[in-house]
C-alpha cells in the first residue's frame, strides 16, 4: 500500500470511531462507559458527541494532508499516551467496557499505519529560501 493510501486508511479510522460518537453520542456512552461511572446527564452525551466531532475533524486533517516521514512519525508517537488512557480506564479505573477497548483496536490500526506509512513515505523536502 502507497504511503497516500496508508494516510487515508488512518483518517478511516477517526471518521468510522468519531462518527459514531458524533451521530450517536448517547449508544456510545451506553455500550463503552460502565454504568457506575455514567450519571445520565445531558453534558455526558455532549461531551462524547464533541469528541466525536473532533475525531471527525482530526480525520479530515489526515485525510487532505500531505504526509511525509515525520507525520507519519509524529502521529504514531502522539499516538502513545492513548495506550496509558486505554490501560487505565480499562485495568485500574474500569471507566471503559469491553466495547470501549474499541478505542485500543482504533489506536493499534492507527500505530500500525503510522509505521507502515513512516517505511514507504518521501522524506520531506526541506525548501531553503535566500
Amino acid at each position: 500500500m502507497s504511503a497516500p493510501t496508508l494516510q487515508k486508511c488512518l483518517a478511516l479510522v477517526f471518521f468510522i470511531l468519531g462518527g459514531w460518537a458524533l451521530v450517536a453520542p448517547a449508544m456510545v456512552l451506553e455500550l463503552t462507559v460502565n454504568e457506575a461511572y455514567r450519571s445520565g446527564s445531558f453534558a455526558e452525551v455532549f461531551a462524547i458527541g464533541c469528541f466525536g466531532a473532533q475525531a471527525c475533524i482530526s480525520g479530515l486533517f489526515a485525510w487532505f494532508s500531505t504526509f511525509t516521514k515525520r507525520t507519519f512519525a509524529a502521529y504514531g508517537i502522539g499516538l502513545l499516551p492513548f495506550f496509558a488512557f486505554n490501560y487505565y480506564f480499562y485495568a485500574v479505573e474500569p471507566v471503559l467496557t469491553e466495547v470501549g477497548l474499541l478505542d485500543l483496536v482504533g489506536n493499534i490500526v492507527m500505530l500500525a499505519l503510522c509505521w507502515l506509512g513512516y517505511r514507504r513515505a518521501p522524506r520531506a523536502v526541506r525548501v531553503h529560501s535566500q
